[in-house]
């Protein structure tokens, strides 16, 4: 394929609407009502970096997470609205420099296609508030065989049991 082939590929995928390529909100029973607050809200609640990363879709560097070293048992919940979205029991040492879990929470976690890159990745959201978390690569391990590579900053550990106890109310 000769470059100006690609580069019109690449732009067409740029160009096709949202819906054709499939926005897949992973839901459970029992959706979960999302939390609408404008970005002057969202920017008034969150530090910058935060912010920047949950709603401009930024990234952290690499090795910079306080998360990374994180072997306590808990929950990671969403740094904006506090739904939770991972159990310590799918994070796993993926070697990247981001925290990095199996699998999210059954429905708490939306994904999309995300062409900023020119080639497709899978981008996953909070599904409540719509903070963007990560990008979902398939070189992970079982059960699933994925790497749910996670901004650092995006999360907020909660220790503790499995049964939420210590769980902050969710953000309103």
């Amino acid at each position: 394929m000769k470059r100006r082939d690609f580069l019109g590929v690449a732009g067409l995928a740029l160009v096709i609407p949202e819906t054709i390529w499939g926005r897949t909100m992973n839901t459970s029973e029992k959706d979960i009502a999302a939390l609408e607050k404008s970005n002057d809200e969202w920017r008034a609640l969150l530090e910058q970096d935060r912010y920047q990363i949950l709603f401009k879709d930024g990234t952290e560097p690499a090795g910079t997470s306080e998360l990374l070293d994180e072997k306590r048992k808990g929950t990671y919940i969403c740094a904006a609205c506090y739904l939770p979205l991972f159990s310590s029991e799918t994070k796993f040492e993926s070697g990247t420099g981001w925290p990095s879990f199996f699998e999210g929470l059954e429905g708490h976690v939306g994904t999309k296609r995300d062409f900023k890159l020119i080639l497709p990745r899978k981008e996953y959201h909070c599904i409540r508030c719509g903070g963007h978390q990560g990008h979902i690569f398939n070189d992970g391990p079982r059960p699933t065989g994925e790497r749910w590579c996670n901004n650092g900053l995006a999360l907020l550990f909660v220790p503790g049991g499995p049964d939420g106890e210590d769980l902050p109310p969710l953000r309103t």
